[in-house]
């Protein structure tokens, strides 16, 4: 039994780290369709229930302390990256795509998770998972924070998010074929005068990371003390909003031509998925099925909502599929479906997927406000 802080944290971070290289080097067929950050929480779940961590007052501390001060940190790493004017130069019908993919996930969540006689906790999940979907697991650990979430419950969030994830890539790579079919009956001229205003998808290699981690550190730490003075509904809510602003801020800067944000982004994300995962018990996992049933009618009804909007605004099946996907999925997936069209094409991808940083968290927040309102 583990029973020291410092024990504590090597142990999931030897397990993060451990599974992160294994997901980047090795040839597994299970990371395809399981991602390591999934298997992470499971694994640090199980050492959990099995009573691997004993259950101290030091252990935690260290926890709460540990993900109160990674998570402002990673916040404003990953949001340094963003480059909103690229993104507007993308053009009205793939920026108009994406606009319709954020309103479509919302409205869904809201109508779905509405019908359902839910707790006021697994609500809040609810929101935390509309935050992944509309950016990424980041934004979802950034809302559950905010909304209280219990370890349990993110749970529950983190596994409707693989499954459904998993099944919504299929289904999108899927209906490639049907591309000519769909965009004659929504009256689309297609998507190949986008493909000279898409730039370089490429990342520049990694630098200065104690440059980075000296400055994540500083607004982990400023973000905390001006929580304590500006009020916006509790202190991590507050917390939250401060450092993504400066991450937004610092976009615009020539920060964000610093490489290694996205690396120490990542390497503070599979930490915060351990650490959260390692507070969480099994047992509570009864009613898994209900929720997942949930996640799929959001994507259903994201989906008949995206192909009216596609009608009505004469959008092709490349931009709305990949905007639904660059919300759902990501930097690790849109791409892909991108260049299942035309490898040309991953710079859509790449620029709609990093916009889902920026409104994933704030988006997130609304419909978990909203959702525990109802």
């Amino acid at each position: 039994m583990i029973a020291t802080p410092l024990l504590y944290l090597f142990t999931l971070a030897l397990l993060s780290t451990t599974l992160y290289l294994m997901e980047q080097r090795s040839h597994f067929k299970l990371f395809r369709y399981i991602p390591a950050i999934v298997i992470l929480y499971a694994l640090s779940m199980l050492m959990a229930s099995f009573g691997i961590f004993e259950r101290n007052e030091e252990i935690k501390h260290i926890y709460t302390i540990t993900k109160t001060n990674l998570l402002p940190a990673m916040l404003f790493l990953i949001l340094l990256q963003i480059d909103i004017k690229d993104f507007l130069q993308l053009g009205k019908k793939l920026v108009g795509a994406y606009l319709l993919a954020l309103f479509c996930l919302v409205t869904a969540f809201v109508i779905v998770v509405g019908a359902f006689d839910f707790s006021g906790d697994i609500r809040a999940a609810f929101g935390a998972l509309a935050g992944s979907w509309m950016g990424g697991t980041a934004n979802m650990i950034a809302v559950g924070s905010a909304l209280g979430v219990s370890e349990e419950a993110f749970g529950y969030a983190m596994v409707v998010d693989s499954i459904n994830y998993t099944v919504w890539v299929a289904f999108l790579l899927f209906i490639i074929p049907l591309a000519h079919r769909f965009n004659h009956f929504t009256q689309s001229k297609g998507s190949e005068h986008i493909v000279s205003k898409v730039g370089c998808a490429c990342e520049m290699g990694a630098k200065r990371y104690w440059l980075l981690v000296v400055l994540a550190g500083i607004v982990a730490l400023l973000s905390q003390i001006l929580a304590t003075h500006i009020h916006f509904i509790n202190t991590t809510t507050t917390v939250v909003v401060i450092a993504s602003f400066l991450g937004i801020t610092g976009s615009f800067t020539k920060l964000r031509e610093i490489g290694g944000s996205s690396e120490l982004a990542s390497t503070m994300l599979y930490l915060l998925i351990a650490l959260i995962g390692s507070q969480a018990t099994i047992e509570h996992f009864s009613n898994l099925g209900i929720y997942i049933l949930a996640g799929f009618l959001i994507l259903l009804l994201h989906a008949i909502l995206m192909v009216i909007g596609a009608k009505l605004f004469k959008l092709d099946l490349f931009s709305i599929s990949v905007a639904s996907l660059s919300n759902i999925g990501g930097v690790a997936s849109a791409p892909i479906l991108a260049a299942a069209y035309d490898k040309k094409l991953v710079g859509v991808g790449v620029l709609m997927a990093i916009m889902g940083y920026l409104v994933g968290t704030l988006g997130g927040l609304g419909v978990g406000y909203i959702l525990q309102g109802l």
